[in-house]
């Protein structure tokens, strides 16, 4: 099984106790979804390898603390830190309303703003702490779209159509570095003949 078959739920945050435990950081909407697993899939040094799962605790919210079969002591536990935590597509239930998404499933969508119409097509989508941000390439440049209700606004899976209303200004940054370039370059010439 490889990446393009899964979807990331989570990482491995560091050990817990020393009977070869771990937290995992379940970078989900709903993290009580996941207190039954029966087994998860580990990016280790870049190939999924799966793990049995003999005990699941979902704490503090976004927290689990696992117990793997075959990893009994602290130092088998410590190989796994910062290990990727995956699942396979098939476990996904599918997403019927129009005003939400898998972050998986958008790639490859094309970007249509309501004012400007057909900007790019998503290539990606960077889930970080404080903003998600959909990665689209606009004229050569990669533009990120902020997610939320005020700017992503439906997706159109028949379509594969992403429906977006863009903050003003927001295309204009991004753009922004070549005509700033060209403006420096054109103002640093020295055009002045000194014979």
């Amino acid at each position: 099984m490889t990446k393009d078959d899964c979807y990331q739920v989570g990482h491995i945050t560091k050990t817990h106790g020393v009977n070869g435990e771990l937290v995992i950081f379940l970078d989900v909407d709903e993290p009580s979804d996941y207190a039954d697993l029966d087994s998860i899939l580990l990016d280790v040094k870049g190939e999924l390898l799966p793990y049995f799962i003999e005990s699941i605790a979902i704490v503090k919210g976004s927290r689990a603390i696992v117990a793997f079969e075959d990893v009994d002591t602290i130092e088998q536990a410590e190989r796994l830190i910062n290990c990727g935590v995956y699942l396979p597509l098939d476990n996904l239930e599918p997403i019927e309303d129009e005003d939400r998404f898998y972050f998986h499933e958008i790639v490859g969508y094309r970007v249509v703003d309501s004012r400007e119409g057909e900007l790019g097509i998503v290539r990606g989508v960077y889930a970080m702490n404080a903003q998600d941000l959909i990665a689209m390439d606009y004229q050569q440049k990669e533009v990120l779209i902020p997610i939320n209700s005020d700017i992503v606004h439906t997706i159109d899976r028949a379509n594969k159509r992403l429906n977006v209303a863009l903050p003003d200004g927001l295309l204009a940054i991004y753009l922004e570095d070549d005509t700033t370039t060209k403006a420096e370059t054109n103002g640093d010439r020295d055009d002045t003949d000194e014979d």
